[in-house]
């Protein structure tokens, strides 16, 4: 599994920078044509100076010697061929790999797994920190990796793969089966963990093809190639088991569609995109997996702990609202909503912008923010109030219509909760740092939570919600009520990893028409049952079981 060339997976060339070749079947690939990655600190720098360098050296029009700093590694840009032998690659590696016993598919590669991405921590954040996560929530990220791995849920992704019984002289069983090649399209936005989420659909058997994105190809690369590589190179897997290749998204996605060798296809990426390649994928006879946008609801009841909700809430401005599992709408019971809006501002007040490096810093740089706008002035149109933000601000956090951060910012939703989705930052995943707390008129209390249960359960995307609730009689009713979503936190962190639990996944705009809870391992498999008889006759057990109720009637 691990790459052999003469130009190792992580070599730093003459310009210092660390090179990644693609990894085809345990093999490194060279390319003539590479992608470069930026350091993210250099965007606050000069950000037109150093993007107009990255496009020049990808084009060839400048020579990729004596590299500034800002340029920090490089990544081969793979072809149609490449491409295609990753796929022939792990097509030969499905089945030799898929008789592995899920002892060492699940517990040891798991565990082992685990142990590599404790030693790495540093160098992990250090990865995701160059591409522009902040330094606490880098941390926040492979914490997050650390619980898919951990064995808490490598337990419970044992238990869901094989139940076993027995009935008279026959052994039953119900078991998961791997569905084959499974190609993984990661998100630009976080590559790194979502190529090791999806690393979780080696442990069912299949092997795995993943595309880094073009642009923000160094984690998914990194961890991909110099923690998982290995790992499965100790355990004995066959080369093709994994394999990551960068590339146009156009073209490869086409080659996957294309391919009778591929089975299933998790895609990452807007609803509206996502639910035309979903159409795509059927069409093709392709298993479609979808994570896409989400636009998470919070309740707030009541007799809510009001000091730790406004805390949970205020994730929504973590990574200038960049991050797919924020909070990105409340829903507030009138009777605390200005007590609830007080304490929501003075924390949005200590979030600050900054660079990626530096410890506190929680806002990220927005590069285009006409949409920010644009959203904003929809919500005060239709009559709603700017409670605080609404502008673009510098690194030092002043205010400034050329800034590149932007401010968090609330904006009070009144009119009730039918007419709330009028507002376009309700109906739509934002992206960005605009958080609408819609408050709710007045009602009686069975009236009023039942409008805010069906107003999760009516939301066209289906991320993840969470409630906050004082009441355990309020609290069972929003557990037993609430459908939509792949996940349901109750008087917890919105954002908070935790085992057992998926990070991923979704119903309706989020997941699609076979949205779910996303555990790779489960969507990239299949149920089969299970039947080893000894001394059953078959004519008895076709006609047996109606004499014998006959028998036990009379």
């Amino acid at each position: 599994m691990t790459p052999t060339s003469t130009e190792g997976p992580a070599e730093r060339p003459s310009s210092g920078i660390s090179t990644y070749l693609s990894l085809v079947g345990g093999e490194a690939v060279p390319s003539d044509e590479w992608v470069y990655v930026i350091d993210s600190d250099s965007l606050l720098d000069n950000a037109f100076a150093t993007l107009s360098l990255k496009r020049r050296l990808e084009r060839g029009t400048v020579p990729a010697t004596d590299l500034p700093p800002a340029i920090v590694a490089r990544v081969a840009r793979a072809d149609r061929a490449t491409s295609e032998r990753a796929l022939e690659a792990a097509a030969a590696a499905t089945g030799p790999w898929s008789r592995v016993p899920p002892e060492t598919r699940i517990d040891r590669f798991g565990a082992l797994l685990r142990r590599r991405l404790v030693e790495r921590s540093a160098e992990l954040t250090e990865v995701l920190v160059r591409e522009g996560h902040p330094l606490a929530l880098a941390r926040w990220q492979v914490s997050g990796a650390l619980e898919v791995f951990g064995p808490e849920s490598l337990g419970f992704y044992r238990s869901q793969m094989l139940q076993e019984f027995r009935h008279g002289e026959r052994r039953i069983s119900v078991r998961r089966r791997p569905d084959g090649v499974v190609c993984l399209n990661p998100p630009q936005n976080a590559p790194l963990s979502s190529a090791l989420l999806g690393v979780t659909a080696i442990m069912a058997g299949n092997s795995l093809v993943v595309r880094a994105p073009r642009s923000a190809p160094l984690g998914a690369m990194y961890v991909l190639q110099e923690v998982v590589a290995p790992v499965l190179a100790e355990l004995g897997a066959p080369p093709g088991t994994l394999n990551a290749v960068c590339g146009d998204p156009v073209p490869i996605l086409n080659a996957w569609l294309e391919s009778p060798l591929v089975d299933d296809v998790m895609y990452f990426g807007s609803s509206e995109n996502g639910i035309r390649f979903q159409e795509r994928c059927v069409t093709a006879g392709k298993k479609p997996i979808l994570e896409l946008a989400g636009n998470d609801v919070v309740l707030v009841w009541k007799d809510a702990d009001l000091e730790a909700a406004a805390d949970a809430v205020t994730e929504s401005f973590y990574g200038s609202g960049q991050l797919c599992m924020i909070p990105n709408q409340v829903v507030v019971h009138p009777d605390v909503c200005d007590r609830f809006l007080a304490l929501l501002g003075e924390r949005a007040a200590r979030i600050r912008p900054g660079r990626a490096s530096q410890e506190g810093v929680l806002l990220t740089p927005v590069l285009r923010n006409e949409k920010f706008f644009s959203c904003l002035q929809d919500a005060l149109d239709r009559g709603a109030e700017l409670v605080c933000g609404g502008h673009a601000i510098r690194e030092d956090g002043t205010r400034d219509t050329a800034g590149i951060f932007l401010e968090p910012t609330v904006v009070l939703v009144r009119g009730g909760l039918e007419k709330a989705r009028e507002v376009r930052a309700v109906r739509e995943e934002t992206f960005f740092p605009l958080l609408p707390v819609i408050v709710a008129e007045p009602a009686p209390d069975d009236v009023q939570l039942d409008r805010f249960v069906d107003f999760v359960n009516s939301n066209a995307h289906g991320l993840r919600n969470s409630a906050w609730a004082g009441d355990p009689e309020v609290v069972d009713r929003i557990v037993g009520s609430v459908t939509q979503g792949g996940l349901l936190k109750v008087n917890d962190s919105h954002i908070g990893f935790l085992p057992y639990l998926p990070t991923h996944g979704g119903t309706g705009l989020t997941g699609g028409a076979f949205g779910e809870a996303n555990y790779p391992i489960l969507r990239t498999s299949h149920v089969q049952g299970v039947c080893v008889a000894t001394g059953v006759r078959p004519t008895e057990a076709v006609f047996g079981a109606w004499q014998a109720m006959r028998a036990a009637a009379d």
